[in-house]
């Protein structure tokens, strides 16, 4: 790892495909925040393994990002990619990941796929909450991990400071499990006082490597450079040897017995693969012209060395259909079939394309295998099971897909013509259907209610719609059938941005938004009578129908109660249910502002009738008119939303959010603390406040917050907003 001869022969990586056995894959996510340089990392390393020529292209043109014409717009990722490449008969599949907190879906999806992840961090930037809280859900199920320094080159860049930082952020209660396992050597000054990196020093072999050339050369350190070394070699060695399985050998060191190399490495590599030990490691893309980028065979070597393959990965439960627990040995290529479905795209020439991660058997083009999806009707999947053929199996480069014969237990594919496929979607044998656990995906808490820009673009919306979520399982669409609006609810404006962009650039939709309406209600807030008279004449049958009824509030939650105590038939038995269809109908109008009344009883306590012109219908419609003329003289009250919401935030930054809780109309319900230094704060917000509160939290918390919210009642309105409120609705009319 670092320190081992270099076989690899460059061009190799854009010819190995497909692995023939899971030992031989490495899956590696790329985690950090935006522009951290992930995208720019992982197109050096595809050039130092030979997947793209000196101008970072492939050979069909493009470059290894390329993936998405949005991307290229917007200037940043916003979606995971895969990029595979082939170190030393390993083939590495990178998973580049966008950094924005918009599009955490991606990273999920990324961190499902991968054993094993690169935390990116800009040694301009330092390390932000995001990529703790990332680090966090890592260190929770045991991925192993390393971090790459990047952006030496910058201004007062100091790796040695990052290197601090990360052991802070990341250590925990053990520092000296993140330590660097090269130093970074510059070259001469500029005019402005500035060095650049030229090279590095391996702190295991104490050779360097020399990046000047454009291509890397081992060679020997000065003689001034090796009191730097042995200082931080030591540290390296004693952080090493804690880790050792071998209880004896910390002892042995410190008595003065020298520890070979190869028993470091060894020890080195277990413990990376368990991670329990976390290298720091630096990183710069190739200069114009050059072949390597510096650090880029260390960190190939690393990855190959240290990383675990997908058989010391867990495999994620795995149930029938039916929700019995399946027991299944992991990456057995001759096993059942259990893969699934990370992400899915659509080509405008290949149609939808998903990428797959093959946990268990060999997957093959032309193969027929069962769909199965549920758990997910919430946002607007709906629970499917589907038998399917797959189409051409491929691997991406840049804009391009190789067609590959299989894939192994272990490897990613992208799979192109599954109709039904939908992102976290299982796949398995026809006549063997399984389902995974779904991993954990973030709730989307922005609403965008959007309208059907034309005629043409309603009668294409509800299917572009369709291709949308089905994609992106952290996107949810809602019919709102209180206010009559389509909502997409997304994770932030960055995300309801690209949202609004495919549906216009890959489906061909052109969409309107408009303001979210938030679901109100009325309510009689006292006693109130009313009588609904419905007398015509104009010819043969007229109409005639009278009642009288009184109306009273009841608790939350009552919905519209009817009573009939009507005595000595002044109205037929067979018009009451007509008074009441009338009654309910207006009430689901509304009576004041138009929002629909709830929480009160109806009695109907008299009126009137004609043996020849009273009907159904002109009772239903004095039954309406009785409820109005009740409203009249009645106090109405409008009725808002009100959400239970959990906010989970640094300590730093609770009285920040506790402060802006309340300037929302919020009651604070109570704090208690989770786990070190982060505070669970309670509250009961009306729903009017929190509409934009996933974007505002995001810039109160610099981005370490985030919160959950639950529908909990609806209450009145202060009177001044619900004035405002009546008078809009008012104007609209």
């Amino acid at each position: 790892m670092g320190d081992k001869a270099q076989t690899h022969h460059p061009g190799a990586a854009g010819r190995a495909l497909a692995a023939d056995r899971p030992a031989s894959v490495r899956n590696v996510v790329l985690v950090g925040h935006s522009g951290s340089g992930k995208t720019t990392l992982v197109e050096a390393l595809a050039l130092t393994a030979g997947a793209v020529n000196r101008a970072g292209r492939v050979e069909d043109g493009g470059t290894v990002s390329d993936y998405d014409d949005i991307e290229h717009r917007q200037q940043r990722s916003v979606q995971l990619s895969l990029v595979p490449v082939a170190w030393d008969g390993i083939k590495i599949n990178l998973l580049d990941t966008p950094g924005y907190a918009d599009f955490v879906g991606e990273l999920r999806a990324g961190l499902r796929a991968a054993d094993a992840a690169l935390f990116v961090v800009s040694a301009s930037d330092g390390v932000d909450g995001t990529t703790r809280m990332v680090w966090e859900e890592c260190a929770a199920v045991g991925m192993p991990r390393a971090i790459v320094v990047t952006h030496l080159e910058a201004a007062r860049a100091d790796f040695e400071e990052m290197t601090r930082i990360c052991a802070e952020a990341f250590g925990g209660d053990d520092p000296d499990a993140v330590l660097p396992l090269y130093l970074p050597l510059r070259g001469p000054e500029s005019p402005d006082g500035h060095a650049c990196v030229t090279g590095l020093v391996g702190l295991l072999s104490k050779k360097l490597s020399d990046y000047a050339s454009g291509e890397r050369k081992e060679s020997e350190p000065g003689e001034d450079q090796l009191p730097d070394i042995e200082e931080a070699r030591d540290r390296l060695i004693e952080g090493i040897i804690s880790e050792s399985e071998d209880e004896t050998l910390m002892d042995r060191y410190l008595g003065g017995e020298q520890v070979d190399t190869k028993t470091l490495i060894e020890d080195l590599e277990r413990a990376v693969a368990r991670g329990s030990f976390f290298p720091v490691l630096a990183a710069a893309p190739a200069a114009e012209g050059a072949r390597q980028g510096l650090g880029t065979v260390e960190l190939l070597q690393l990855i190959t060395g240290g990383f675990p393959t997908p058989c010391e990965h867990p495999l994620p439960g795995v149930t029938t259909v039916d929700g019995e627990p399946r027991e299944l040995k992991p990456c057995d290529t001759d096993g059942p079939l259990v893969a699934e479905v990370v992400k899915t795209s659509s080509d405008p020439y290949v149609g939808r394309i998903s990428l797959v991660r093959v946990f268990s058997g060999t997957l093959r083009p032309d193969q027929p295998v069962h769909v199965s999806g549920h758990g997910l009707a919430d946002r607007g999947h709906e629970d499917h099971d589907v038998d399917e053929k797959t189409g051409a199996l491929s691997m991406p480069f840049g804009r391009q897909q190789r067609p590959v014969p299989h894939a192994v237990a272990g490897d990613l594919v992208c799979v192109a013509r599954l109709g039904r496929a939908e992102t976290g979607d299982t796949l398995s044998a026809k006549d063997d259907p399984l389902l995974m656990e779904p991993w954990q995906m973030p709730d989307p808490l922005l609403p965008l209610a959007i309208q059907a820009h034309s005629k043409a673009d309603e009668d294409k919306l509800s299917q572009g719609l369709a291709r949308l979520v089905a994609e992106d399982p952290t996107m949810r669409l809602e019919h709102n059938q209180d206010t009559h609006q389509i909502v997409l609810w997304c994770l932030g404006e960055a995300h309801a941005d690209v949202a609004l962009e495919r549906l216009r650039s890959r489906y061909g939709v052109q969409v309107d938004v408009v303001p979210h309406r938030v679901s109100l209600r009325e309510t009689f807030a006292d006693r109130s009578a009313g009588r609904g008279r419905h007398v015509k004449q104009s010819g043969g049958h007229g109409q005639f129908a009278i009642c009288e009824i009184e109306v009273e509030p009841l608790p939350g939650g009552s919905g519209i109660e009817f009573v009939d105590k009507v005595v000595g038939g002044a109205v037929p038995r067979q018009f009451v249910p007509s008074v009441e269809k009338g009654v309910r109908a207006q009430a689901a109008k509304g009576v004041a502002a138009g929002y629909p009344l709830v929480d009160v009883r109806v009695t109907l306590v008299d009126g009137k009738a004609h043996s020849v012109d009273s009907s159904d219908a002109a009772f239903q419609t004095a039954g309406a008119l009785a409820l109005r003329e009740a409203a009249v003289e009645a106090r109405i009250h409008l009725l808002e939303p009100v959400a239970e919401v959990t906010v989970l935030v640094g300590d730093d930054y609770v009285g920040a959010v506790m402060s802006d809780l309340s300037g929302r109309r919020g009651r604070l319900l109570g704090t208690e603390q989770v786990g070190s230094g982060r505070t669970l704060i309670r509250a009961e917000v009306p729903e009017f406040e929190i509409g934009r509160y996933a974007v505002d939290l995001r810039s109160l918390s610099h981005g370490t917050a985030r919160f959950d919210r639950s529908y909990a009642r609806h209450e009145p309105m202060p009177p001044q907003i619900a004035e405002r409120i009546r008078e809009q609705a008012g104007d609209d009319g």
